[in-house]
């Protein structure tokens, strides 16, 4: 496995104050506002629920009691929650939002790796409206194919992930043959960007072809990944810097 723990910065003139400040804004609404991932009636309020943006009406559930299939264990898991805002601008606010810690230190990482190189060459605006963009049709992505593929409308979706495939999209585009230090076993060495970017795409698509089958796997909205990334492949050099 090839985990990147960082690139050639050597070449970037600018500081990332954008890129910066999406890592921090991300940081702070996990720890604060989702409580550590605890606060599920938050979670569920502002996370893209695909049947909400296709309707576009609020959906509210009850309350439900889980059985555990390993454990025997009940628990309660709350129903989706109301949305103070237009069920339209959770595609925003879920870009900000993440399943754990895991969820979030993975996809800050590659934030904060690929993320300044990119608003380096697309100026500051230009990279926020590339990442808000990317990260609105990748949800998008997520709700058509969850139509398409028959799976649960009512299943919330919450992540960077979408707007950062894009970012590696457009950082593979623009810097294709920049090192990218990786670690991998006991050792770290330099390989150029678009061999990373190039098998982490792989490994997405065939996940995501994993999900043809009806379900999602493992939890994972494999089809904003992918629509991310190609979405961030098609705009990023339309609003590069001349």
């Amino acid at each position: 496995m090839l985990l990147p723990i960082g690139d050639d910065n050597r070449d970037r003139k600018s500081f990332p104050l954008v890129n910066y400040m999406l890592i921090i804004l991300n940081i702070f609404v996990f720890v604060y506002l989702q409580g550590l991932g605890t606060n599920v009636h938050f979670t569920f309020s502002y996370a893209t629920i695909p049947a909400e943006i296709l309707t576009g009406k609020d959906v509210v559930t009850e309350d439900q009691s889980i059985v555990d299939p390993v454990s025997g264990e009940t628990f309660d898991m709350p129903g989706l929650q109301h949305t103070d805002i237009p069920v339209f601008l959770t595609l925003i606010t879920a870009i900000f939002m993440h399943g754990g810690l895991a969820h979030l230190g993975g996809n800050m990482l590659y934030l904060w790796i690929f993320g300044d190189n990119l608003e380096d060459k697309l100026g500051h605006l230009n990279y926020l409206f590339f990442y808000l963009l990317c990260g609105v049709l990748a949800g998008l992505s997520h709700v058509f194919s969850t139509l398409f593929l028959g799976q649960d409308l009512l299943t919330p979706c919450l992540g960077a992930s979408g707007a950062i495939s894009a970012v590696l999209a457009g950082y593979v585009v623009l810097f294709p043959r920049k090192r990218i230090f990786v670690w991998i076993l006991i050792t770290v060495i330099a390989v150029p960007a678009f061999l990373v970017v190039g098998l982490w795409f792989l490994f997405q698509l065939s996940n995501g072809l994993g999900a043809l089958g009806g379900e999602q796997a493992g939890g994972v909205a494999y089809a904003a990944h992918i629509g991310g990334f190609i979405f961030g492949l098609l705009i990023v050099n339309r609003l590069r810097k001349r």
